[in-house]
């Protein structure tokens, strides 16, 4: 495997496992981190070797920004005129319409290569000191580039990130991704926070096994960071959250009016459902 150069801004869990990953792939790690301190740590851990700058920007073959969206947009906006034709440059957040529609005219403008990316993996935690080696190994990626069929970008996309060992990539558009990341994502953190804020939780050691622990997992979240994806997708998500809102509403109805046929019926759509769409 090929190894190079690649720098990263932000080394919170994202980044920092990425800087783990590269390094761990004999790669070159440049860092920068609002927090000087976490920067520097990494180093002494040996994950980072340089502090990213702008005199050094150009020399990487990957710029990876895994920051909140628009933390993103600003760090893009300072590095652009400084980053040149060689480097590929990616975002790793988790909405896409708001960065690519920034980022993509200043890579034209400037002339380097922009790709948007969503890495589908990470855990209930934040910060450097929760990052693993292993957090991408088997796991997806999404991808959303500049233009859609050219497989040459794919290529260089696909190489620049296999040190880190994505299992499969998954190419699609920032408004096709926000709309599906609504459900798959940001909706389990809206019933997690939801769900754990009832007054029955605080009660409920010793009665609870492995549903209560899957359901609430994602409630230990980024308040700042969710907030911000929340409101930037925020007619995707507010249709999802319509949807579930109207099919609790049914299940209420039915309990209410005693009615057990057609609660029967209402978690036996739910039961056919997960079996059709994920096989189990």
């Amino acid at each position: 495997m090929k190894t190079g150069t690649v720098g990263i801004v932000g080394l919170g869990l994202i980044g920092g496992s990425f800087a783990k990953a590269y390094h761990a792939a004999g790669w070159t790690v440049y860092a920068s981190n609002r927090t000087e301190r976490v920067l520097e740590f990494a180093k002494i851990g040996g994950d980072v070797d340089e502090m990213l700058t702008e005199e050094n920007v150009g020399q990487c073959d990957l710029v990876l920004l895994t920051i909140f969206p628009e933390a993103s947009i600003e760090a893009l906006k300072k590095l652009a005129p400084y980053i040149g034709k060689k480097p590929l440059v990616m975002d790793c957040c988790g909405t896409k319409r708001v960065v690519c529609d920034a980022a993509f005219p200043m890579a034209e403008e400037y002339g380097f290569t922009f790709v948007g990316g969503h890495p589908m993996a990470g855990t209930q935690y934040s910060g450097y000191k929760y990052a693993l080696v292993d957090m991408y190994k088997d796991q997806p990626m999404v991808i959303v580039p500049p233009t859609y069929d050219d497989i040459f970008l794919l290529d260089r996309v696909k190489e620049l990130l296999s040190p880190v060992g994505f299992s499969h990539f998954s190419v699609t558009t920032a408004e096709a991704h926000d709309k599906m990341i609504a459900f798959t994502s940001q909706m389990a953190h809206v019933v997690s926070t939801a769900y754990v804020k009832s007054p029955t939780a605080k009660l409920h050691h010793g009665f609870s096994a492995g549903s209560y622990k899957d359901l609430t997992r994602v409630a230990r979240l980024n308040p700042t960071m969710w907030a911000e994806l929340f409101l930037e997708n925020r007619d995707n998500l507010i249709y999802e959250v319509d949807t579930l809102i109207n099919n609790l509403t049914k299940v209420r109805d039915a309990m209410e009016q005693n009615d057990r046929e057609t609660l029967v019926d209402l978690l036996e759509e739910g039961r056919r459902l997960k079996v059709e769409i994920d096989g189990l």
